[in-house]
């Protein structure tokens, strides 16, 4: 009885044991992972003395933190308060929420300059996101002036990593089942080999 129940869990468990050990061999080698998960900052430049001093900094009562930054676009004056981080004039201390197209066109084309090979040319603009002629993503969080990347391949790991750790529906609460009864199996699985070689001694 304990061997016919072990032959079918393991041939249960086949499929994810191939996944397992495929998916782990990939995270062991890493493959492009320095591509795939390269930092993008933005590019930015020395300030001009007389930008930044005791006097020029705006004061603001809600603001937390204040940080400068120069870009090829010019200063930019982010602050940071209850809700998080903001960029704002320093003449009026206004939120600017959005950069116009042109800005994105222009903080972009500088950043990217680090890497041609990766990323190409600017192919499109839609708000915040931008897509290169690579097929790599850019995000630009214009609050704290951060780009974030990611490609084709950054997707592969991705999935390579869900496949890993049997996230294979995409809704959160089922792969979380799947996965612990994964788990259970195994030791269920590791539990009756045990079990059924310590009674083949007994008998020898």
């Amino acid at each position: 009885m304990l061997k016919k129940y072990h032959k079918f869990l393991g041939l249960l468990m086949i499929l994810p044991f191939i996944a397992w050990a495929i998916t782990g061999v990939f995270f062991f080698i890493k493959p492009g992972y320095s591509s795939a998960y390269e930092s993008l900052p933005v590019k930015t430049y020395p300030l001009v003395d007389a930008e930044c001093t005791q006097q020029t900094i705006p004061k603001h009562q809600t603001w937390l933190e204040v940080r400068y930054v120069r870009s090829i676009l010019g200063q930019h004056l982010l602050v940071k308060n209850e809700k998080g981080w903001h960029q704002v004039d320093p003449l009026t201390k206004e939120v600017i929420k959005k950069p116009t197209k042109e800005q994105i066109d222009t903080l972009l084309n500088d950043a990217i300059r680090i890497n041609p090979k990766r990323y190409g040319q600017i192919k499109t603009i839609d708000g915040l996101q931008v897509t290169t002629t690579t097929d790599v993503n850019i995000s630009v969080n214009w609050s704290e002036m951060r780009l974030y990347q990611k490609g084709e391949d950054t997707a592969f790991i991705n999935t390579m990593y869900k496949i890993h750790y049997l996230q294979w529906t995409g809704i959160k609460s089922v792969d979380k089942v799947l996965g612990i009864i994964g788990l259970v199996l195994v030791v269920i699985l590791a539990m009756l080999g045990t079990v059924m070689t310590f009674r083949r001694k007994a008998t020898e």
